[in-house]
């Protein structure tokens, strides 16, 4: 795998990896935080692990580009909003869609087999 891909990798499994940790190492330092949270932290370190060991590479970004779309349709509906919520909501819609982009593109780049 050339070296841009496994970078562009390592980069977008640490999205993952501190989202989801930050949020797991809040927990056990007493932040209250709800079981449904918990699980989903422990569901982005777990996807962060696979995309950087680069396991199943492909399946496991076009999974993880799947998860983010339906968690921005859900987290961020600035179409329903005005003013400076929809702006603050658009601009973090549309950073989990620069996300999925490269999910996207890293599963056809990193999951390629040379023949």
């Amino acid at each position: 795998m050339k070296l841009e891909v496994r970078l562009a990798q390592w980069l977008l499994a640490a999205v993952f990896l501190v989202n989801g940790g930050v949020r797991l190492w809040q927990a056990l330092h007493g932040v209250p935080t709800s079981n449904g949270t918990l699980l989903l932290s422990a569901g982005e370190v777990l996807l962060g692990v696979l995309l950087a060991a680069g396991w199943q590479l492909r399946a496991v970004a076009l999974f993880t580009a799947l998860v983010l779309l339906v968690e921005a349709a859900l987290t961020h509906p600035f179409w329903k909003l005005s003013g400076g919520a929809l702006a603050s909501q658009l601009v973090l819609f549309m950073r989990t869609m620069g996300l999925i982009g490269g999910l996207i593109l890293l599963s056809g780049a990193g999951g390629a087999r040379r023949r």
